[in-house]
């Protein structure tokens, strides 16, 4: 059987992965299970997003079935490291080249764009500084991928150059023309203050320039009778037993995957979760219904895992969090819950649950591991104690027979 080939595409503002491959039903019943994919028919392929979690689950899936040829996505990304590594000129990447069996499509559009030479160091000293005050990979990547769009709206302007004028009517520019939402603003001014603040030693650079106000949203949660149907929808034990230990311990999905099988105390029914976001360590309750199942799992699971408590049976890694998110959006789907809601979902219903239960806020939120009690107490919010016990002054009126209906 010819290869399963995959190649780096730019479609629709979006980095992604393009599966090629001949017309095939057994291959496209399992590639319409992977996380995140979807067919473009301006392309004629399946595609998913450019993470290393959709390579991994690309490989799992398809690696028994047919061989798998990644060179030119592999070139890519070498091109890709690169660029961020050196600050220099893009290394465009192969367009994406549809089955011999097809007609030819247009070439997809480059993914990067050049950076003046003006502003080729300023990515590589951005970097540095980031990685010597230790931030996180994630934060990394979102602060170099806010530089990248404002250096090549800069063009040959010298970024160094600029003062406090020039970023605030920058700004406004990435609100109005760029429609940008408050959240990306934020991200995009946290980079720019790191470059001008921590790279160039400015001293208060933008101590003058005001942050867009954020939007409140509210957690969203599934009550308990759509818990106890999630988790009835779901067949597979690992999977059950996935869920479960996210729900009982009001876990990130982060935290589940990386959860290791030395991370559970059964002497002291704790959870060590270890750099959490923040880079913070927190123990949190493990309950003992949870524990039965967990040895349960373990016990009766082929391969039995050796690190992680929930591995990749092929790789013996730890769990894609794509797939994980999978899982539940299967689960939900089979359950009928129709609400927007994702894995998260599970994080914010435990700490409302609790609180419903009548646990003090401060012990929810060190549960949670929040750094400030003002993010556990957006759960007062959703909270239905609260509300359950205050009548509205239309029952009072009606109540004393002075309205007719």
């Amino acid at each position: 059987m010819n290869p399963v080939v995959l190649r780096p595409l730019f479609h629709r503002g979006r980095e992604c992965i393009a599966l090629l491959f001949e017309a095939d039903k057994e291959l496209n019943r399992v590639v319409k299970k992977l996380p995140g994919v979807r067919f473009t028919a301006t392309h004629s392929c399946w595609l998913v997003p450019q993470t290393a979690e959709s390579i991994a689950a690309i490989e799992e899936a398809l690696g028994p079935l047919v061989p798998i040829d990644r060179s030119a996505l592999d070139k890519y990304l070498q091109q890709r490291k690169k660029i961020a590594e050196a600050g220099k000129k893009d290394l465009l990447p192969e367009p994406v080249q549809p089955p011999p069996s097809r007609p030819r499509r247009p070439e997809s559009k480059p993914i990067l764009r050049a950076i003046s030479t003006v502003n080729e160091h300023v990515l590589p000293l951005m970097e540095q500084q980031l990685k010597l005050k230790a931030y996180s990979p994630s934060t990394i990547r979102t602060y170099l991928g806010e530089m990248t769009q404002f250096l090549q709206t800069l063009h040959t302007i010298p970024a160094d150059a600029l003062d406090t004028d020039h970023i605030r009517r920058y700004l406004v520019y990435c609100y109005e023309k760029q429609q940008l939402s408050e959240n990306t603003l934020h991200s995009r001014i946290n980079a720019l203050k790191f470059y001008y603040e921590q790279v160039l030693h400015r001293e208060r650079f933008f101590w003058e320039i005001p942050r867009p106000k954020k939007r409140i949203i509210l957690p969203k949660l599934l009550n308990e009778t759509e818990i106890r149907k999630l988790f009835n929808a779901l067949d597979n034990k690992k999977h059950k037993a996935m869920l479960f230990t996210a729900y009982s311990a009001g876990l990130r999905v982060s935290e589940i995957v990386k959860l290791k099988i030395a991370d559970i105390d059964s002497k002291r029914m704790q959870i060590f979760v270890e750099k959490a976001k923040g880079k913070k360590d927190r123990y949190v309750n493990l309950s003992p219904i949870v524990l039965d199942i967990l040895r349960s799992y373990l016990q009766s699971h082929t391969p039995r895992p050796r690190v992680y408590l929930f591995e990749s049976d092929d790789s013996r890694k730890a769990y894609p969090i794509r797939t994980v998110q999978q899982i539940f959006s299967n689960a939900k789907r089979k359950a009928g819950i129709r609400k927007e809601v994702g894995i998260h979902s599970l994080r914010h219903s435990f700490a409302t649950h609790l609180l419903e239960k009548g646990t003090d806020i401060r012990y929810i939120k060190d549960i949670l591991g929040h750094f400030s009690i003002k993010t556990t107490e957006r759960y007062l919010h959703v909270s239905r104690m609260q509300l359950v016990n205050i009548i509205s002054p239309f029952d009072d009126l009606w109540g004393n027979e002075q309205i007719e209906w």
